[in-house]
């Protein structure tokens, strides 16, 4: 058995009016799900519920697994081809490829699925007040760090006191700029209290952010030296840009489905192969690696129908963001960041970019898979009304910009089809495009760009981090476009603290309204995104942040 911390559960005030909603209707089957479990609803009590009203129609894409074919086995290992990126702090953390390495060792307070459903990990469950202002964090009693420490609240205050540390500069404290160190209340050895200056409903999903790993009180601030964590594996050898190897660890506090102890893989082995996609699908073909972390669309069509691989696809927000700079010209001209804009085939860039699987998108940053998502028509293809108002702003005779982008996944494909349709709407592109360690290191100075933005599983997480401001006015640290609207980070903020389903779906229509209207942003469309795994391995599946866990993975010969 898990271990767990005996507490009684609070139900949320707001639970029986949202089982009315579903009831009624007027919300889904996922909304329903993701909004009670964010309310500490358990899964369990919450999937009771809807069995009791009955079958729902299909309304989503099923998440596709690598089903059991026979007993659990132990043993073996599982190499993956990814990124093997240099490494200190885990709140510093911007690349999922990191956070992938440290996840073996460390852990989360909370776990949001494969189906964006928000579970209590290192915690055994919390509670919220009424308001969404006051949580109380419940910890799981009788973890052990692997240097032999108890787990306790004063790791995990000690943990969030690092987001907070402007030393650090985690991009956390932007995310959660509603709490600070000093309304983190320790109420004993396994009961915290977070009192937010702002009301909150994604707090347990926030909790699962990548920087959010758990450190021990003693960390000190390279994890490459100082591997501590409560996961399932412990760093055994890192070599950046080389590989890495992370072991079984024996005593590991969490129980398989077969009753027997956790993970079932004696090892992981990350290798770096760099970025040419031929390199990763040969050594796919050959068996040198096991599995491709978040392959492109280009890797997926050459992989798909291979024998002996298993392919696992799930819809997500994740998207290739085409970013203006507001702050720069010709970009600080609302005229010419429509322009551009209605220069985007939409249809167009996601076959030739990533073979038609994924959703449409129409130029804000909330995204069909979230709750409360509100339908827009998707903008057309119209470069006419780009050279219109082009014209308009002072350039008659057309525009020439330069775009940056990295040289990875979709990135330069879209930024070809944008500079081939863009041409009829009077804009000439100089395309740019980089190796992916020197757009990274550029990409939120360049005036126009393509940056991949990772999948969230609250519409309102991307954009608390990429288009607010902190409390002096200044755009926040991962606002690469400088676009603060004062009506949009209001109604952001609206939407927060806003429990009810239907009056957030409110919000969001204004919200994606204005980010249309006037925005630093065209999406044109969101990602299907696949898992890439020899077929002997079990219990895998995609996840929609690309966020690999192999706690529960075995492999079945």
């Amino acid at each position: 058995m898990e271990i767990l911390k005996k507490s009684k559960r609070q139900e949320h005030p707001y639970i029986p009016e949202l089982k009315e909603l579903y009831r009624a209707g007027r919300c889904s089957r996922r909304e329903f799900l993701q909004t009670a479990t964010l309310l500490g609803m358990s899964l369990a009590a919450a999937s009771t519920f809807l069995a009791a009203c009955g079958p729902a129609a299909e309304e989503e894409t099923p998440v596709a697994t690598a089903a059991p074919t026979g007993g659990i086995n132990r043993g073996g290992t599982m190499t993956v081809a990814t990124r093997v990126q240099r490494l200190d702090h885990p709140a510093r953390l911007s690349w999922i490829e990191g956070a992938n390495a440290m996840r073996l060792v460390n852990e989360y307070l909370t776990f949001t699925d494969w189906d964006n459903i928000t579970h209590p990990w290192l915690l055994d469950h919390w509670d919220v007040n009424e308001t969404v202002d006051e949580w109380t964090l419940y910890l799981r009693e009788g973890i052990k760090f692997n240097d032999g420490s108890d787990f306790m609240a004063d790791d995990v205050i000690f943990s969030m006191q690092q987001w907070f540390d402007e030393a650090v500069g985690s991009s956390i404290a932007g995310l959660m700029s509603y709490l600070t160190p000093n309304n983190i209340e320790k109420i004993d050895d396994y009961t915290i209290k977070l009192h937010l200056s702002a009301p909150q409903i994604g707090v347990p999903e926030h909790l699962f952010h990548y920087p959010a790993l758990i450190v021990p009180r003693t960390f000190e601030g390279d994890w490459v030296r100082q591997p501590v964590g409560t996961g399932p594996f412990t760093l055994s050898e890192y070599m950046e840009s080389e590989r890495a190897v992370f072991v079984r660890r024996e005593d590991y506090w969490k129980m398989g489905e077969d009753g027997s102890p956790l993970p079932y893989l004696d090892q992981v082995t990350f290798l770096d192969l760099g970025e040419e996609e031929a390199a990763r699908i040969a050594a796919l073909q050959s068996g040198q690696v096991d599995n491709i972390f978040n392959p492109s669309a280009d890797i997926w069509q050459a992989v798909k129908d291979l024998p002996g691989i298993g392919v696992y696809a799930t819809s997500t927000a994740q998207t290739f963001v085409i970013r203006m700079r507001v702050d720069t010209e010709p970009f600080s001209d609302n005229r010419v960041r429509q322009a551009l804009k209605k220069c985007i085939d939409r249809q167009a860039a996601l076959d030739l970019a990533w073979f038609g699987e994924g959703a449409l998108g129409h130029d804000a940053h909330i995204a069909p898979v979230h709750p409360a998502y509100c339908e827009k028509p998707i903008p057309a293809y119209d470069p006419e009304g780009a050279r219109a108002l082009l014209a308009e702003a002072g350039y008659p005779d057309g525009l020439t910009v330069d775009l940056f982008t990295q040289e990875a996944r979709a990135e330069p494909a879209i930024a070809q089809s944008l500079a081939e349709t863009a041409r009829d709407g009077g804009f000439t592109i100089n395309l740019n495009i980089l190796p992916s360690a020197s757009y990274w290191d550029m990409w939120t100075e360049v005036d126009l760009g393509i940056t991949i933005w990772a999948h969230r599983p609250l519409g309102t997480m991307v954009p608390a981090l990429a288009y607010t401001a902190d409390e002096a006015g200044n755009p926040g640290a991962w606002n690469e476009t400088r676009w603060v609207d004062e009506e949009y980070s209001e109604l952001l903020h609206q939407a927060e603290q806003t429990v009810d389903v239907e009056a957030r779906r409110e919000i969001f229509c204004q919200m994606e309204d204005i980010q249309q209207e006037r925005g630093s942003v065209g999406i044109a469309f969101w990602t299907n995104v696949w898992y890439v795994c020899h077929e002997k391995f079990q219990n895998v599946r995609a996840h929609p942040t690309n966020y690999d866990h192999f706690d529960n993975v075995w492999i079945q010969e």
